[in-house]
């Protein structure tokens, strides 16, 4: 084993400093009496109280949620379909296209994934909205649940659901009684990737956004542009502490998950 040593302390240290620090920042400042965001001025929560007044910011994170959720739920359940079927069926016609397909977005510059998005909305008259965000989101991030899936898929033992079609089950009962179960843990990952990529998404959102739908990331990037001011801090603190319970619930879900998941083969393998 390595030894822990001062140099691997120190870059240790400088790495999460340099990942960490900034967002520490953002968070003491905006408890910041001042309005100026760089000369602080005593204690306060009043921008928080002033970001609940602001219909804007708020119109734009319920924006966010909405398209956050259904995005990510439609993106992990296509996610989930093609994982099974690139892990599961094995070759057949068009399946080097239809994998390329799948994961395209993940090389594909977003500048133009939303371009091409953009014009297809135009070129079938679609009006720009909160449902084009959606489609939108859904695209680029379905490839994201589907390499979660498959690599959790590619180390699921066969022999489980073998068993259970031999039990008497369906495929389908079969893959939705033992093997979803069993890949929970990876869908909950994927869907959780998923509503992050759309909560943090600018460069798609702001090509397929339209006047009567925008997302907190162009709300915040329109507002930076006049100087950061104090409920941007509020804002962000607020956001980085749902992502951080967000994690730490997934956490503890998937931790337990696979608890269960251990013990249930083991529980399996001393029966047979």
């Amino acid at each position: 084993m390595r030894r822990f040593t001062w140099f691997n302390a120190t870059a240790l240290t400088l790495g999460f400093a340099f990942l960490y620090l900034p967002m520490l920042i953002l968070v003491i400042y905006s408890f910041n009496a001042s309005k100026l965001v760089t000369v602080w001025a005593g204690f306060s929560t009043k921008w928080y109280g002033e970001l609940i007044n602001n219909d804007a910011f708020l119109d734009a994170a319920w924006v966010t949620v909405q398209v956050g959720v259904v995005s990510s739920t439609f993106a992990t359940v296509l996610g989930t379909m093609a994982a099974y079927v690139l892990v599961r069926v094995g070759r057949f016609p068009g399946r080097t296209l239809f994998s390329g397909m799948i994961y395209a977005p993940l090389v594909m510059p977003e500048v133009i994934t939303g371009l091409s998005l953009l014009l297809l909305f135009i070129g079938i008259g679609l009006d720009r909205g909160i449902f084009t965000i959606i489609l939108a989101h859904t695209t680029f991030s379905m490839c994201y649940v589907s390499v979660v899936v498959s690599s959790r898929l590619v180390s699921f033992d066969k022999s489980l659901e073998e068993a259970a079609l031999d039990l008497g089950c369906s495929p389908f009962t079969a893959f939705r009684l033992v093997t979803l179960p069993i890949i929970a843990p990876a869908v909950i990952s994927g869907w959780l990737l998923a509503f992050t990529l759309s909560l943090d998404d600018l460069v798609i959102a702001s090509f397929t956004a339209g006047p009567s739908a925008t997302t907190l990331p162009i709300k915040i990037f329109s507002a930076v542009r006049l100087g950061v001011s104090p409920e941007i801090n509020a804002l962000s603190t607020i956001m980085i502490g749902i992502v951080a319970v967000g994690v730490i619930t997934a956490s503890i879900v998937s931790k337990r998950a696979a608890v269960k998941q251990q013990q249930d083969e083991q529980a399996a393998a001393r029966a047979t």
